[in-house]
């Protein structure tokens, strides 16, 4: 009985996307409370939770990685999938004979791009990274609590359910990985919208060059907006529509297309969506926790302890400073907040 008390009294710490800033991550659990005990970081009343992306762009990838797997493994910390540890394994895995391709994700210039550091920094470690593409099958695309909920990109309950009466619990296999590979396929919209958010198509000749460099004829679009009636009312992107755009109406299609979080459910936390600014809710029950930390914004997490309505003052964060005379991602300094 005093185990099942200490659970269910237990908080949990809901930390954003890492993109290997190991030391950044290590000063935010230091701030919160956690302590290295045998190697391992951990506190003695709550969980840390990681919302996936724990690799690419940044300085300290494999630290990252061995420091957030050693805490899961341990107990003191679990984690969702993200879109960076989904197409690392794309990336890696060879595609089967008649799929007319080599690897499940093309190895293109944008690609290479994107995994490049993680690669790198792993280049002398080949068998850890093979037990790290193993480690992410086993991460969980989504946790479903019955007090909090948490996903890398978009809570999509009907293909959440589905996906649970098809693979029987929360993680893919070498399977279903395969088969995303078919972005049109169930699989490809289970990995795309839950890992990468959902979105509308812009208006004939209308495309958007984002701050990457990546020209998109889409925009990616909120799961949690109440009674919409514009493009502005719906997007949800570090890179603003055009103010012609953004006045544009729905059309009855583009909002059958929208998903909705319903009021009444559980808190949900998501990443992804590189923030800007101080933390705040979304909504009562919707909480964005990626405010950039890689490009020297802030590692942030939330510290929920089991409140149905979520405040502004259960953020923490570690603030990433610039270093002088270096270029991103070569450093990583912190100033804890």
């Amino acid at each position: 009985m005093a185990l099942q008390a200490r659970s269910a009294s237990r908080g949990y710490d809901i930390i954003g996307d890492i993109h290997g800033c190991a030391h950044t991550l290590v000063r935010l659990l230091e701030q919160m409370g956690y302590r290295k005990v045998n190697g391992v970081y951990e506190h003695p009343r709550r969980q840390a939770i990681f919302i996936g992306d724990i690799i690419d762009r940044g300085p300290r990838i494999r630290e990252a990685l061995h420091l957030v797997r050693d805490m899961v493994e341990h107990g003191s910390a679990r984690i969702v999938m993200g879109n960076h540890e989904y197409n690392a394994l794309g990336y890696c895995t060879r595609a089967r004979p008649g799929s007319g391709k080599k690897f499940l994700r093309e190895h293109n210039a944008r690609h290479d791009r994107l995994i490049r550091e993680t690669l790198e920094q792993f280049e002398h470690y080949p068998h850890e990274w093979n037990e790290f593409l193993e480690w992410f099958y086993t991460i969980p695309l989504f946790i479903d609590e019955p007090d909090f909920r948490a996903v890398h990109a978009c809570w999509d309950g009907e293909l959440i359910n589905k996906f649970k009466e098809s693979q029987g619990g929360a993680c893919i296999d070498d399977d279903f990985l395969h088969a995303s590979a078919a972005i049109e396929s169930f699989a490809g919209q289970v990995m795309d919208t839950l890992l990468r958010g959902t979105d509308l198509r812009l208006p004939p000749g209308v495309k958007i060059t984002g701050k990457d460099g990546y020209v998109r004829e889409f925009f990616r679009t909120k799961f949690w907006a109440d009674n919409p009636k514009t493009y502005a009312d719906v997007v949800f992107q570090p890179d603003p529509l055009p103010e012609d755009v953004a006045r544009r109406e729905l059309t009855d299609e583009e909002r059958s297309q929208l998903i909705s979080y319903p009021a009444s459910a559980p808190p949900v936390f998501v990443g992804h969506y590189w923030m800007e600014g101080e933390p705040a809710p979304l909504k009562h029950n919707v909480a964005c926790i990626d405010f950039s930390a890689v490009k020297y914004g802030k590692l942030v997490a939330y510290r929920l302890d089991g409140e149905r309505t979520l405040s502004r003052d259960k953020f923490v964060w570690v603030d990433v400073e610039r270093p002088e005379q270096a270029e991103y991602p070569t450093s990583e300094d912190s100033v804890a907040r």
